[in-house]
């Protein structure tokens, strides 16, 4: 084989050089007759062997005529190269097609939906483009027309498709075009019915099942109750897979290139992998909820979801901005995040133990302590930071020495808790982790206070070791720009000036550190330090700022059920006593105007529910 190959060369080369091949197409169709199967690397070794002599024959010919030869044949060959690398791209286009053409006709009946989101998966080594797929619903077509009868699944599957790639078609010049409505805000969330991209989508689709999920995403309607209007066919089912997928691929991309802000473009581009993670962890749970699909589709429909949910989990750890300090809470507020938080705590389940599960853990560990569950987050915690020494992740595994601490502090457990910081730091300093450095001083100098706080004895030289770690780590987050790390630095300082009973100190870190938050997107952090603001207006003496500070934070915790709403509502009856009700309702009265821009009428009327005191 390997001389009849260097034979076909010499021969083509002459061909060329005579001019008997004038187009790159020609050489092509000789070449993809010329080779056999399975021989791709003796004639990749021979091409080679004929270009090293080729060249080396130019570089030593001292005659004009054999020098104007073998650059002549150099050239020919190297065109056959180019051709050659074509027909490998080509080949190996066609493999993929083929290998997800069969994993499809084999797939059992009742597991099409799950096959093809196989298919989809964006992790693979090669994913699919989308003149890929094309290809792929032409070949599955052709073997439809072969076998005469095929299954009803199989044509489902073809249209699915094809009618996934129009719809995307209609979305993709609409992607973005929601962010330039007036008065919208920026991210998944809106007012129901008026704002998000949700309602703008549905104004381009003609798919029933993408419409109607569209509708119900806007009106945040349950997931249930959007799907379970009409039975969809597979062929819905295939589309919707599709068009989500390539939406939020092309949304993440559009937000990864801004580059006139590309901090805030990086945000939108975790709230994006989180909003489409939970919106798929919805409709798994909606359809095994839903009675309108037949029981065998819905097994198929909602381990096929979940697979989604997982493919995008998988896919946004691998990104170098995954927010190892926070992130889920600038996705979701309300009824939906805990159930969010139960989506994504699914995948783990399955994932084997590597990096992106250890990152996936340490997402879930700060979430699971900001609601208050502090021995599952500790769990998280402990099973990332041991996942993470395995991988070698040394960003994580700091991340996670720096998440125990804080939890630690949660359970008063104030000796752990100075114990994983101090690791924390070292390693950080060791490494060259400045965001992990930053944190771990911070989470330093905050168990210190607490620890004072808790032996009641605040000596100054120790208060002033713990502030100093505190301001330390401040300085380097703000150096680093992160503002996640910010809002914590700014609200821990603001903690500690008032267990030191200095309320007008503590007040403006307060204030920055609730900023810091807001423009991270962290609920958790955004309560905390309402709550601790209302204190500290308290304090002074300002109840009429206490009043608004308590009712923000008393809302903001109380929506993602984190225990330290009991803060701001115990601050509320005691406010409510020292006034007496008439001139406590006069106060929130005279807040009204700073509290409605910030959570609506119907907002303050359920915190003024929370803090109805409970009849006798």
């Amino acid at each position: 084989m390997r001389d009849r190959y260097l034979t076909w060369i010499d021969h083509l080369i002459e061909q060329v050089l005579k001019g008997q091949l004038p187009s790159k197409e020609q050489v092509y169709r000789q070449l993809a007759q010329e080779l056999e199967p399975e021989t791709g690397e003796i004639f990749e070794q021979c091409l080679q062997e004929r270009i090293s002599a080729l060249q080396s024959r130019l570089d030593t010919a001292t005659d004009e005529l054999k020098q104007a030869k073998a650059t002549r044949s150099l050239r020919a060959i190297k065109t056959l190269q180019g051709e050659w690398q074509r027909y490998q791209k080509e080949q190996g286009t066609a493999t993929a097609i083929a290998t997800a053409a069969q994993r499809l006709l084999s797939a059992e009946l009742d597991q099409r939906f799950v096959a093809w989101v196989g298919v989809l998966d964006a992790n693979q080594v090669q994913p699919l483009t989308l003149e890929q797929l094309k290809q792929l619903a032409a070949t599955l077509s052709q073997t439809a027309a072969i076998m005469g009868n095929p299954n009803p699944d199989l044509q489902q599957l073809i249209s699915g498709i094809r009618s996934g790639i129009a719809s995307w078609r209609t979305v993709e010049p609409h992607l973005i075009g929601w962010m330039y409505e007036q008065g919208q805000n920026l991210g998944f969330e809106g007012i129901p019915g008026q704002r998000g991209p949700w309602r703008f989508w549905s104004q381009q689709v003609s798919s029933p099942l993408l419409r109607s999920l569209f509708q119900g995403l806007s009106l945040n309607q349950p997931m249930a109750e959007s799907l379970g209007r009409q039975e969809h066919s597979l062929q819905d089912w295939v589309d919707l897979a599709l068009t989500l997928q390539l939406t939020q691929r092309g949304l993440v991309n559009w937000f990864e290139q801004q580059p006139y802000d590309s901090k805030w473009g990086t945000q939108q581009a975790i709230a994006t992998f989180l909003s489409f993670a939970v919106l798929w962890g919805q409709l798994s749970a909606g359809v095994a909820q839903g009675t309108v699909q037949p029981e065998l589709d819905r097994e198929d429909l909602g381990q096929g979801c979940f697979q989604m949910a997982l493919q995008i989990l998988r896919s946004f750890t691998q990104k170098s901005y995954f927010p190892m300090y926070g992130g889920v809470f600038a996705l979701l507020s309300g009824r939906y995040l805990q159930d969010a938080l139960n989506y994504l705590d699914a995948p783990l389940r399955q994932a084997e133990g590597t990096q992106e599960k250890a990152r996936m853990l340490t997402l879930l560990g700060y979430s699971q302590r900001a609601l208050g569950q502090v021995d599952q987050a500790i769990a998280f915690h402990q099973q990332a930071l041991e996942i993470a020494q395995v991988a070698a992740d040394t960003p994580c595994e700091i991340a996670n020495l720096n998440h125990l601490s804080r939890t630690y502090l949660a359970q008063k457990r104030f000796s752990e808790a100075v114990s994983y910081s101090q690791r924390a730091l070292i390693l950080a300093r060791q490494r060259g982790d400045r965001l992990g450095e930053a944190n771990a001083l911070t989470n330093l100098g905050y168990a210190q206070i607490l620890t004072a706080q808790q032996i009641e004895h605040l000596i100054p030289e120790a208060s002033e070791t713990a502030i100093g770690y505190l301001k330390e780590g401040l300085r380097l987050s703000e150096q680093l720009g992160d503002r996640q790390s910010q809002a914590l630095c700014f609200n821990s300082l603001g903690i500690a000036y008032g267990l030191l009973e200095q309320p007008i100190e503590a007040i403006p870190y307060l204030q920055q550190g609730l900023q810091a938050a807001q423009r991270s997107g962290d609920l958790y952090l955004q309560g905390l330090n309402w709550a601790y603001l209302a204190e500290n207006y308290y304090r002074t003496g300002d109840r009429t700022q206490a009043i608004s500070a308590a009712i923000l934070g008393l809302y903001g915790l109380e929506q993602i059920q984190a225990p330290e709403q009991s803060q701001p509502k115990g601050l509320l009856a005691v406010l409510r006593g020292q006034l007496g009700p008439d001139h406590f309702q006069e106060a929130i009265v005279q807040c009204r105007t700073r509290l409605l821009p910030l959570i609506g009428v119907d907002g303050l009327d359920h915190v003024l529910q929370l803090i109805e005191p409970e009849p006798n």
